[in-house]
């Protein structure tokens, strides 16, 4: 990277290789997989804390939306870049710390993959429950470690994530068209439930929000689950954090659209701003058409319950109405399979990026005749097929947001770097110059979340699951490890084939032109 005149300087870095074949729309409308998670997290929120929840998911959702804002910025930088915030660590690292640089790059993208991909299996396993119980089927199965798993949640689940591959295989265009349709029928009637106590004000009373109570009539700032109020806040964002900042998800597209420099900030900015609306709006509605003490029923952690219970409040509906259950179910099931979707597409770029950067084997560069990373979408499959067989929802969190939480942090501290090393590198959406020390701020935040939240969560969720989690807890870093195994194998295979490094966008270009590569 260097500069090209006094005052200007050019941004160099190694490219994705994938076709442009989107715009500001595709990214936004996949994107929408991590925004779709509300349905998963606001019920055992409200369930959990009540009123007490609404704070906590505003300020982490809004930590996401800056989070977005960062990442505009970066992609709009790095157009070429491939997989989304993992990949816009390593430009930032390389000038100062060439040979760190390549394992911050290598294990931001790991974490990340770690992070994402549990998303198909956990989001499929929770859409055969409700076929399930809508069709009545069998719920007879067996128990691999410690959850049971019905058979029928495994033949969906499997059976599921294998057809999700063929949209995921088909290229970005068709993949757009697959999730656009998935978005509408689930975001829309989603968005106007978030919304629907507005046209029935006599449903909504607002003085259930007042002090932000827990169901059990604790105060905010009251113990809760046997530990001290800032403590177990600190433990349910780390569990917030894999759920209401996933709508960065949109930034593992933007390196395909056609004109970044508008796509970028329109898409990112759009997926923040609807991920505060919605992430917000929804808890919220829950707590002033419900109660924060009737939301201590557990039974209402299930999504379906809590959604059919809510829907039945605003517009009269019996609890028990079919058309109702139908209904809601169908939303959800819609919501759970856009997710997962992009469980398989977005990290299947991030392996894609990592292996084109020289840090991951070879067979995660190819791609197919449509310009995707196919490879590196079956290996999500067959990893997705092992998560199945873990079971239950608790379990996966917290073995998944062990990678997906701390993939951040260097992508942040990587911002801060850009921002103050490369002053003058081509910027088309650039923020306010102190938004670099909030983006230091915003990973340490992360940082503390990770570590402190993460043990503490880790151990409360043990008595939801009925066994302890902290197993699953480690898992997550047993696999993380295994990025340098995987980081050895590449570079070993490098010395056996002779193989040189990548070559950057800038060398590329000046090969193209007859000049020194």
């Amino acid at each position: 990277m260097e500069s090209t005149a006094a005052g200007h300087d050019e941004l160099d870095y190694v490219g994705g290789g994938l076709p442009k074949t989107t715009n500001w729309w595709g990214a936004f409308v996949i994107g929408l997989a991590g925004t779709i998670l509300v349905t998963g997290i606001a019920p055992v929120m409200v369930t959990s804390l009540g009123a007490a929840a609404i704070p906590s998911i505003f300020i982490i959702t809004v930590s996401g939306y800056l989070l977005c804002l960062f990442l505009a910025e970066l992609s709009a930088m790095m157009p070429d870049r491939s997989g989304g915030s993992p990949a816009y660590a390593y430009p930032a690292f390389k000038d100062r710390w060439p040979r760190f640089a390549e394992h911050i790059n290598g294990f931001t993208a790991w974490a990340y993959w770690l992070g994402w991909f549990p998303v198909g299996p956990l989001n499929m396993i929770l859409a055969s429950f409700y076929i399930v119980n809508r069709f009545s089927l069998s719920t007879a199965g067996f128990t691999p470690i410690h959850t049971q798993i019905a058979w029928w949640t495994l033949v969906i689940s499997i059976g599921g994530l294998l057809l999700l591959l063929i949209p995921a295989i088909r290229g970005l265009r068709f993949g757009t068209v697959f999730a656009t349709t998935l978005a509408m029928l689930s975001m829309i009637p989603l968005t106007f439930l978030a919304i629907s106590w507005i046209f029935h004000p006599a449903v909504a009373h607002f003085s259930q929000l007042t002090s932000f109570k827990a169901p059990d009539g604790a105060g905010f700032f009251s113990n809760h689950f046997g530990h001290g109020w800032f403590t177990i806040y600190i433990a349910f964002a780390f569990l917030l954090t894999w759920n209401v900042i996933a709508m960065e998800a949109a930034a593992c597209y933007i390196g395909e659209t056609r004109n970044p420099d508008r796509d970028a900030k329109i898409a990112m900015n759009l997926e923040g701003a609807y991920g505060v609306f919605i992430y917000t709006l929804i808890p919220v509605a829950f707590v002033i058409v419900i109660g924060t003490k009737a939301l201590g029923n557990v039974a209402l952690a299930d999504p379906k319950t809590i959604f059919v219970n809510f829907a039945s409040k605003v517009f009269g509906a019996g609890a028990g109405s079919n058309v109702l259950n139908w209904l809601i179910a169908i939303m959800l099931i819609l919501a759970l399979i856009l997710s997962a979707l992009n469980a398989i597409t977005g990290t299947a770029r991030s392996l894609h990026q990592m292996s084109m950067d020289g840090q991951f084997p070879k067979f995660f560069q190819h791609t197919n005749h449509h310009g995707v990373p196919d490879r590196s979408m079956m290996f999500n499959i067959v990893c997705m097929i092992i998560v199945v067989f873990f079971g239950g929802a608790v379990e996966i969190y917290t073995f998944s947001n062990v990678g997906y939480l701390a993939s951040f942090v260097p992508v942040l501290v990587g911002y801060y770097l850009l921002r103050k090393d490369r002053p003058n590198v081509r910027r088309p959406f650039r923020l306010p110059e102190w938004m670099k020390y909030l983006a230091l701020a915003l990973a340490a935040f992360y940082t503390f979340i990770y570590f402190y939240g993460g043990i503490t969560y880790a151990q409360c969720a043990c008595s939801q699951a009925g066994h302890s989690t902290l197993p699953y807890y480690f898992i997550g870093f047993a696999v993380l490890a295994a990025y340098l195994p995987l980081y050895w194998w590449r570079k070993r295979d490098d010395v056996k084939t002779g193989a040189s490094a990548p070559m950057t966008i800038g060398q590329q270009a000046a090969a193209a032109s007859g000049g020194a590569p």
